[in-house]
This record gives structure tokens, C-alpha cells and sequence, in this order.
């Protein structure tokens, strides 16, 4: 399939942050194929005018839980241990595969009609999440969130069921559908496992070339406990230094959150490559803290964005997210640091999500994937438009989306669906994920 977009502005994400006005741009197959502003040669089997409308690589959601859509709004009002204590895990409890697949199929509509074209999940059910990707047409990297709770003394990859699971999700699903889905090696979290599982998944992401993904100091009570918990040093180890003793961060690796360092963490992440999910609304939401992103970047840490679950966040909204990420900077860190630009918050979206999984996306140039989306420019809330990338980080919504384009492929376009079947998705949802998962609430 080769397609042409004609009458395009483009943001091409590159190291100029330039943008390409009244040109074209060519996709065959999977790949970006012309970027330009001559019209290529050649025959098209589809032509696109995007008058009116802003070219822009699709977002990259770099820390999601897709089923947990199901949970929107459910606990809301309670600090994180709480909420998940006495809300979400007993809510887990109770998942099956078929209220899985239909809460995973939701979340990826939402995203698609949000302008996003790749994510990072971690979460139970990989497998049943991986067959929604797979016919939604986005791309994924895949985790299951390894915990271990028993003694770890008596630790055993042949015993422990997360250390099974990773196997056998990574040997049916790693690099499926040419790379659509890649499973990282992933770590629920320092407080939800102990030693040997740290070992054994750091062991096997470098054997197998996996990435990582783990959730890193997401609340102070989280980071100090670790720290008490950890006293090879005067002032204990946080859960950075402790992960780093045995190998976590020596693949690419995303540590979600990071919203509370010290001792050296950033420092530590830079120098081994190691992206920060940043999560300000779902951060905000559950009153755990701000990450400090002014001093990551310093550190010289590549920062993403993620949207975390819907039940800590209520949306799958990377525009809000962006629009959070830098009016929280402003507000508490920007009498020291000034503002962030509009264009580094839009990277984060982009270009570094892309980086941070592996993923040759995130930018609008010949050779790179053609994940694209196509915003509307003409909608009230973006006209006029004095600053394409301002008006994309502070005034731009998701119903502004009026295509998404993911690996060469429209999945989403005017508000339809191509690959989805909504009125399966929500009949699934309602008549069955529902009151599988909460009963008569």
C-alpha cells in the first residue's frame, strides 16, 4: 500500500524541531518513504489532503496498564497504598481472560482516538493483552510486571510463577507481527519482590535482549522504606541503587514515576541510559508528588511521558498529559528553571517514548515507521494558531485526532474505527467485564 499526503504541515520531530509547510509525504508499506516538498514521483494507491489539519508523529505512551480501564474513577480519593490495598488488588482478584480482553480493548480505543500509535504496558494477561494489539494495529512493548512476596530463601525460577509467565510470553509473543509486539523483562516494583527475582529478570533480559520496565520511587514513604530496609550505607539505599547491584539497569530500561531521587539517582540513571516515565496526572491524582524533570534532564536522563492506568489517572489523554507535565514544572519548579519549551514537552510525547523502547518511530523522516496522526487545525479550540507546538501542549484535546495512521496502516479516521469493533467492545464491557469484576456495582 502506498499512500500520499499532499498540503501538509508537518512537525517532523527532528533536532531543529522543524516544521515542513505545504509539502508531501509518502508512506509505503510499513515505513515512512518521502518526506519533502516536491511531490514525489510515482503512482499512489491512496492520496490524503491534510489542508487545515497538522502532521504529527503519533504519541508514545510510555507506561500504561490497559485493562485496568475497567477501574476509571474506582477508589478515587485515596493515597496509592490505600487505593491499591483496598480497592485495586481485590478487584484484580477477579480477572479472567475474557474480562481482560474486553477492558484491554477499550483502553486501546480510547488511545487510538487520542492520537497514539505505541505503549508500554505492564500488567497480568500480557498474552490476552497481546492479541488486542495485534488487531488494533498499534505497536506494544509488553511487560508482566514480575512480583515475588515469598521468602527468598526459598526463591526458585522454577517455582515462581512471574519467572514461568515471562518465559512463556516471551517466547510466544517477542517480536510478533515483524516487531509489532516486543516483550520487555519487567519488575513490578523494589516493595512487591526482593533479590533473587531481581537477579533472575535482569539475568534474563540480557540473555534474551529484552528491555526493562519497573515502577521507581513513585511516593516518598515507597523510597524511604526502601532506604531503611537497605542499609549497606549510612543513609540506606533507595530503590535505584539497590535494583543497580544486581543488574536491573544494564539493558534499556524505562523506570516509571521517579517522582522522589536522591544520592546520586539521576546521575546513576544517566550514565546508564535509563529513560523516566514522567505521570504528572496520575502523580497529582493519587498525592504522590512531582518528579523533577528540570533536574533529570540536567542529569542528562532521557524523560517520556506515560499516561499510567485509567484507574489512578481517569484517561488515556497524552494531550493532558503534556499540558500537566509542563504546568506542574512551571509551578514548582520554574522560579529556579524558567519554563520548559512547548517543543520539549511534545519530544517527550514523542520522540524520546520512542527511543526509550527501542522503537525507530517518534519522527517524521524517510525510513522511520509510519506512525502519524493528523490533527485538526480548523477545530475552535485551536484556531488561531500562532504556535503550531503551543497550541498542540496547551489548547489541544483528543477529539482534535481526526487520523491515526500506525505502522503505514489507518486505523482511525473522522471518528470511525478501522480496526475496532466498538459495539462488540462496549456489549463486552458492559455484559461482561463489568459485573464479572464488580458485581451489582
Amino acid at each position: 500500500m502506498k499512500t500520499l499526503f499532499t498540503n501538509v504541515t508537518a512537525l517532523l520531530m527532528d533536532e531543529a524541531f522543524t516544521t515542513l509547510r505545504d509539502g508531501f509525504v509518502a508512506v509505503e508499506g510499513t515505513d515512512i518513504s518521502y518526506v519533502g516538498p516536491a511531490r514525489p514521483q510515482g503512482s499512489f494507491d491512496e492520496t490524503i489532503d491534510c489542508a487545515g489539519k497538522v502532521m504529527m508523529p503519533g504519541f508514545v505512551n510510555c507506561h500504561t496498564h490497559i485493562p485496568m480501564t475497567l477501574m476509571r474513577g474506582y477508589g478515587g480519593g485515596h493515597d496509592l497504598q490505600s487505593w491499591l490495598n483496598d480497592f485495586i488488588f481485590p478487584a484484580e482478584d477477579r480477572w479472567d481472560d475474557r474480562s481482560l480482553a474486553a477492558a484491554a480493548g477499550l483502553g486501546l480505543a480510547e488511545m487510538i482516538a487520542s492520537g497514539v500509535t505505541c505503549i508500554a504496558d505492564m500488567y497480568m494477561g500480557a498474552e490476552v493483552i497481546a492479541r488486542q494489539v495485534m488487531d488494533a494495529g498499534i505497536s506494544a512493548n509488553l511487560s508482566v510486571g514480575g512480583v515475588y512476596f515469598g521468602d527468598p530463601a526459598d526463591f526458585s525460577p522454577d517455582t515462581c510463577d512471574d519467572c514461568a509467565y515471562q518465559k512463556a510470553v516471551t517466547e510466544e509473543w517477542h517480536k510478533a507481527g515483524d516487531g509489532q509486539i516486543l516483550v520487555d523483562a519487567s519488575i513490578h516494583g523494589e516493595y512487591t519482590s526482593s533479590a533473587p527475582l531481581w537477579q533472575w529478570m535482569a539475568d534474563y533480559a540480557h540473555a534474551h535482549g529484552l528491555g526493562m520496565h519497573v515502577h521507581v520511587s513513585e511516593t516518598k514513604k515507597e523510597h524511604e522504606d526502601c532506604k531503611a530496609r537497605h542499609k549497606a550505607r549510612h543513609s540506606g539505599l533507595t530503590p535505584i541503587q539497590v535494583l543497580n547491584q544486581y543488574g536491573v539497569w544494564d539493558t534499556r530500561s524505562i523506570a516509571a514515576h521517579c517522582v522522589y531521587l536522591s544520592g546520586g539517582d539521576a546521575e546513576l540513571f544517566a550514565r546508564r541510559g535509563v529513560t523516566a516515565v514522567h505521570n504528572p496526572v496520575s502523580n497529582l491524582k493519587l498525592m504522590s508528588g512531582v518528579a523533577p524533570l528540570f533536574f533529570l534532564r540536567e542529569c542528562g536522563m532521557n524523560v517520556a511521558l506515560g499516561t499510567d492506568g485509567v484507574s489512578s489517572n481517569n484517561s488515556h489523554n497524552l494531550f493532558e498529559e503534556m499540558k500537566a507535565a509542563a504546568l506542574v514544572q512551571n509551578y514548582s519548579f520554574g522560579e529556579d528553571h524558567g519554563q520548559l519549551s512547548a517543543s520539549d514537552i511534545l519530544a517527550m510525547a514523542t520522540i524520546n517514548g520512542a527511543k526509550a523502547l527501542g522503537r525507530d518511530t517518534g519522527a517524521i523522516a524517510p525510513g522511520k515507521a509510519a506512525d502519524l496522526i493528523l490533527v485538526d487545525f480548523t477545530a475552535p479550540n485551536l484556531f488561531p494558531c500562532h504556535d503550531i507546538v503551543e497550541n498542540l501542549v496547551y489548547s489541544a484535546a483528543p477529539s482534535n485526532v481526526v487520523m491515526n495512521m500506525a505502522r503505514g496502516k489507518i486505523i482511525y479516521e473522522n471518528g470511525e474505527f478501522l480496526t475496532l469493533d466498538m459495539d462488540r467492545i462496549r456489549a463486552e464491557v458492559e455484559n461482561y467485564a463489568l459485573p464479572h469484576i464488580f458485581g451489582g456495582k
